[in-house]
């Protein structure tokens, strides 16, 4: 779900990467506003590049069949020791080095962190909003109304507020897909971004051929932080389809992902936007397509012959009522699968919710219950399957030694998840992000013992709640 983009004039492509070669500069300064809560962990400063023992998880899913056994790579009973923000071991009984810090994980459960692949963080400030209406009354009455009232100050509120909601819920990967143009509100949205400690994409539209804004945003902003990278973000459509080759000619000597919104509503299909992104070369594993519910077989069959990757956003194109993707149709032929939150329209970050909903909606449409995806396979969908969906699987997804420790442990000891019956299943039917316990992303703790660290979220409700008030008295 994005807004509606305006039409602009053809651009050419020397226009758009005019600028390219820009040097960047110095790099972004960050910085947490908010005062810490005492957890008694050690302090954030010192966590970076320390070592952590996770001791005596109950269950562990690596998502690795060669760690572990089954599809999920399960292991019970294990430790996972992370050196310098990667893994360095995942087994039983491991020796905890010398000043480890050894964080006890008896009676819980650990896996990957969730990795959402398609998100819209500063539609916050509309939670709830439009409860009754399509994705096109949505875009008129909730974002474009808001969009243009935006500060910078109001932004970084907003997009905090979001980030740490998808982190407290397990999320330590996300793609946010932003048609916000001016330099100093990009700025503030990647402070804000930076700030959490979350692990992010910036998949930034340019509404024209702007490749001097484009290239600072990516060199000046994006690069200089460790967690972040870049994406040009486009709306595949006929109508705009030279400023689309633009934008996949900028990615191209970015050596970035292109990241298209693709058939959401059936209304769209004048837009052809599969045949547009054919036309300008752009089929390829280095384009990610967001919902690409109302695709064809032929369509279908082209996305997966060209190695194509896709968001599936199921939350999301329930309450829009847009339809429901052809998971299946995706699965038979291969195509790389990521699930997405998708901002506004889901009103939470929710991945839970998100993984119970991609099976209950396909298994609704095909009234069977064996129908794709199983728990196990929506389990890898939320995090392997997304970062293959990115290209980031050498990286994250999967606890293997060598990745980055990028990973969440699960407290299943709560009213809603007890007793124990069948852990995994219950991770996708039962959870809630209530039941994260920690969070670690690069090895470092952005939540234990169920609160978010060094994050005084009193103070960013607060932020959000004024900034949120202040916007509507200009309305």
């Amino acid at each position: 779900m994005q807004s509606a983009p305006t039409p602009p004039s053809a651009p050419s492509r020397r226009a758009l990467l005019t600028g390219l070669g820009l040097a960047a500069a110095a790099p972004l300064a960050l910085g947490v506003t908010s005062r810490a809560v005492p957890l008694n962990p050690p302090e954030q400063s010192a966590q970076v590049g320390r070592t952590v023992l996770l001791r005596g998880a109950s269950l562990v899913l690596t998502m690795d069949p060669a760690v572990g056994s089954g599809p999920l790579g399960a292991i019970e009973n294990a430790d996972v020791l992370m050196q310098n923000g990667t893994i360095a071991a995942v087994g039983t009984a491991l020796q905890a080095p010398r000043g480890a810090w050894v964080v006890d994980a008896s009676g819980k459960l650990a896996m990957p962190g969730f990795v959402d692949t398609h998100t819209h963080l500063w539609q916050a400030v509309i939670r709830g909003g439009c409860t009754d209406r399509d994705l096109f009354g949505w875009f008129q009455g909730c974002t474009d109304p808001q969009r243009g009232r935006l500060t910078s100050a109001a932004l970084h509120s907003f997009v905090r507020l979001a980030a740490l909601d998808a982190v407290q819920s397990g999320v330590t990967t996300l793609v946010d897909w932003v048609d916000i143009f001016s330099y100093d509100l990009v700025e503030s949205y990647v402070r804000a971004l930076a700030g959490t400690g979350v692990r992010f994409t910036y998949a930034m539209f340019p509404p024209k051929p702007d490749a001097v804004l484009v290239t600072k945003v990516k060199k000046e902003l994006v690069d200089p932080v460790a967690l972040g990278s870049f994406q040009v973000a486009t709306h595949a459509a006929r109508a705009v389809q030279d400023l689309n080759r633009a934008h996949w000619e900028a990615a191209q000597d970015m050596g970035v992902m292109l990241n298209s919104h693709v058939l959401e509503r059936p209304e769209q299909r004048p837009d052809d936007p599969i045949g547009v992104l054919a036309d300008i070369g752009a089929l390829g594993p280095r384009l990610l397509i967001n919902h690409a519910i109302h695709l064809t077989d032929a369509e279908i069959a082209a996305v997966a012959e060209h190695d194509v990757r896709a968001a599936h956003c199921p939350l999301s194109n329930m309450r829009l009522a847009s339809g429901i993707m052809r998971l299946s149709e995706f699965r038979r032929r291969g195509v790389k699968v990521g699930l997405g939150l998708d901002g506004g329209t889901n009103d939470s970050s929710d991945f839970h919710a998100l993984m119970k909903t991609a099976i209950g909606l396909q298994r609704a449409r095909a009234t069977d219950a064996g129908v794709f995806p199983q728990v196990h396979d929506v389990l890898r969908m939320a995090t392997l399957g997304g970062a293959e969906a990115l290209g980031i699987a050498d990286r994250v997804g999967s606890l293997t030694p060598g990745k980055r420790a990028d990973l969440v442990v699960i407290d299943p000891a709560a009213l809603n998840f007890a007793p124990r019956f069948d852990w995994v299943g219950q991770i996708v039917f039962n959870g809630r992000p209530e039941n994260i316990d920690a969070v670690f992303v690069e090895g470092r703790a952005l939540k234990l013992g169920g609160r978010l660290v060094e994050v005084d979220t009193d103070r960013v409700v607060r932020e959000a709640e004024a900034a949120a008030t202040r916007l509507r008295a200009t309305a």
